[in-house]
């Protein structure tokens, strides 16, 4: 069969009306570019479809997290992140595939239209993913950890009842005596949040209760989003908090205003973090098991780039749990 050729820097110049040097600058993510003109020839470049036309397989897939692009962390060293990871890694070794994990933030973007890979699993992709236009443009196979923002009635994703188990913590808490509970969210655009924000709002407003939802800051570490809140007369008496570091900035923020959790505060956090349970109180946390989700999201990759189509579409759900621990309970059952 002939192959026929892709778009060359050539033909993204004409297009794009700059030379071939300005392409070639913009894609590799050299050169003194503005950032509009770098952007604008890399819309064009994925238009045209620059890089669908792909080589022989390389047996590597890629692994890249972009819904917080916008400033750089380490993902990798986020419980939830890493157990997943590691899952999905194995899973891709047991198939004779190479996993590269891309960097979070925007320097990794000229890696997103030319990194030789046979398939990318993205992380939470948010809506405008700027990774997934690139990706789609190459005719990559994807698979989604997390509804995709912008999801196409073949992708694939794998996911948690976010609503059910958001329903399933305040309950919970309520039945544990909370009457104002507080969601710490509000930062992500991803599905997630998304998802979570929008079940709380709605479970508030089934029984009359005034939704507060407290921004999450991951360099807030003293939990200072909290003083208004906790200073109040009709301050919250139970957190939801949806990240990681979340349950620290609380437990910080009530430490400083006095506020005793469980006693005047319920708090349940959504973590991986083993130290959540070895706390004093032990903190209630949310599992999404990254585990059973990065072998199920790895699978369905091998499977689409083997067979080049999904054994499935549309989400992939993975149970979510609530460990329960003492900062939810009232003080006389723990």
């Amino acid at each position: 069969m002939t192959r026929v050729p892709g778009p060359t820097i050539a033909d993204i110049a004409r297009a794009a009306e700059v030379s071939t040097a300005t392409v070639s600058h913009a894609l590799s993510g050299t050169g003194r570019l503005g950032e509009g003109t770098r952007r604008r020839v890399r819309e064009v470049a994925a238009a045209l479809g620059y890089g669908a036309h792909r080589g022989p397989r390389t047996r590597t897939l890629g692994v890249a997290v972009t819904t917080y692009a916008d400033w750089t962390w380490d993902f990798a060293g986020v419980a939830y992140y890493s157990r997943l990871l590691t899952a999905a890694t194995s899973v891709a070794h047991a198939h004779g595939y190479a996993v590269t994990t891309l960097p979070a933030d925007r320097g990794a973007e000229p890696l997103w239209h030319t990194l030789a890979v046979d398939g990318m699993l993205l992380l939470d992709s948010p809506q405008d993913d700027p990774v997934l236009k690139a990706l789609r443009a190459r005719g990559l196979p994807i698979v989604f950890d997390g509804r995709p923002g912008e999801p196409l009635p073949e992708d694939v994703w794998v996911d948690n009842d976010h609503a059910g188990v958001t329903r399933e913590v305040l309950d919970h808490l309520s039945a544990s005596g909370a009457r104002r509970p507080a969601l710490h969210s509000a930062f992500g655009s991803e599905f997630y949040t998304e998802a979570v924000t929008s079940a709380y709002e709605q479970w508030c407003a089934e029984r009359g209760v005034i939704p507060l939802v407290i921004p999450f800051d991951p360099l807030d570490a003293e939990g200072r989003a909290f003083d208004a809140a906790f200073a109040s007369p009709g301050r919250p008496d139970a957190v939801h908090s949806l990240y990681d570091p979340g349950g620290r900035q609380v437990l910080a923020a009530a430490a400083r205003h006095g506020i005793r959790i469980p006693a005047d505060l319920l708090l349940v956090c959504a973590s991986e973090d083993p130290a959540y349970a070895e706390g004093d109180p032990p903190v209630t946390t949310v599992t999404l098991d990254p585990e059973r989700t990065g072998v199920l999201a790895m699978s369905a990759l091998v499977a689409l780039v083997e067979s080049g189509q999904a054994e499935a579409t549309g989400r992939l759900t993975v149970p979510a749990g609530l460990r329960v621990r003492a900062s939810s309970l009232p003080p006389d059952m723990y």
